[in-house]
């Protein structure tokens, strides 16, 4: 059955409108429907966490600050990454459904790497909520109004679009001759790049410009503002109070390294690792996307007493 269907994405990727065949986890596709299971339960805690988090945000008056703001985007974006890549990894291990027609795949990039870019964006704006309300606490509500907040997830969002249609738009013009196996049970941009047989510099300096304009700049900045905090935070006397200080950073500084370490991995497995078993591929793309969905309400409800005691009063209400 499979040589079948090689066989007519061979023939379908000469054409105009080149299929690809999506992957799920190699060597393991008898057991799909065992690993569906705790795929499934990830998304359900990814889907539920998200959904209660902006729930309570936009339900309790008093949370309506700038942490809970930028809590709730970060809670958006992730929920945008889980739906993104659900219905394609699920389809694979739920009915072997594995193929997808490149237009389909660049709609799925689109949101993938989207949210992608918009998280790393939100964890900069936090990163700044955090230095101003250490640094500078006594001007952090004139700092940081209403006004000037939707103004950032604004520009969070132009410089997305800004970045990913042009980088897009150029997979259009590929040709794709050969069997399209992709490595992962969704579309990657460097993975699909990969398996075109015309000429991709130009996509791959625009996936470059993106890089450097998204992450070769948000983590600088993430970075400097936690040289600031700490600066400031040794500067207090009191050694509570510093731990106080830093005790608010906990949860940021969680986030921050569930997202940006995947990340690195993955893409130093496509650089370097390409002599790698294909199950590493899968598994480091799966948990660059599930691993922040999930984890994230979970540090934020934890961690963050207000955000805790919120759900308990919702659930003791109820």
């Amino acid at each position: 059955m499979l040589q079948i269907q090689d066989m007519r994405i061979l023939i379908n990727s000469t054409s105009k409108y080149p299929t690809f065949l999506l992957t799920g986890i190699p060597g393991l596709e008898s057991a799909h429907a065992w690993i569906s299971i705790p795929f499934c339960c990830l998304y359900a805690v990814a889907l539920s966490g998200n959904s209660m988090i902006l729930f309570v945000i936009i339900s309790q008056q008093s949370l309506h600050e700038p942490m809970y703001y930028f809590l709730s985007m970060l809670s958006a974006t992730d929920l945008g990454l889980t739906v993104s890549t659900m219905s394609t990894t699920l389809g694979i291990l739920w009915f072997d459904v594995n193929e997808i027609h490149l237009d389909n795949c660049i709609v799925q990039m689109f949101f993938l790497h989207g949210f992608t870019f918009m998280e790393s964006g939100v964890l900069v704006a936090m990163a700044y909520d955090r230095y101003v309300a250490i640094c500078d606490p006594l001007r952090y509500t004139t700092i940081l109004t209403n006004y000037r907040i939707i103004q950032m997830g604004l520009l969070m969002i132009i410089r997305t679009v800004v970045l990913i249609v042009p980088l897009l738009l150029l997979l259009k013009r590929l040709s794709f001759c050969g069997l399209n196996i992709l490595s992962h049970s969704y579309c990657y941009h460097p993975d699909v790049i990969k398996l075109a047989c015309s000429d991709t510099r130009a996509n791959s300096i625009c996936g470059l410009i993106d890089l450097i304009l998204t992450t070769g700049i948000d983590a600088p900045c993430i970075i400097l503002s936690y040289i600031l905090i700490i600066h400031s935070v040794l500067s207090i006397a009191s050694p509570q109070e510093q731990q106080k200080a830093f005790s608010t950073c906990i949860s940021h500084i969680g986030a921050v390294a569930i997202f940006y370490i995947p990340m690195t991995i993955l893409s130093l497995v496509h650089r370097y690792g390409r002599s790698a078993p294909k199950v590493v591929h899968s598994m480091m793309a799966n948990a660059y996307l599930l691993l922040p969905p999930v984890l994230n309400p979970i540090i934020y409800s934890v961690k963050t007493k207000q955000i805790h005691k919120a759900i308990l009063n919702l659930f003791l209400t109820k």
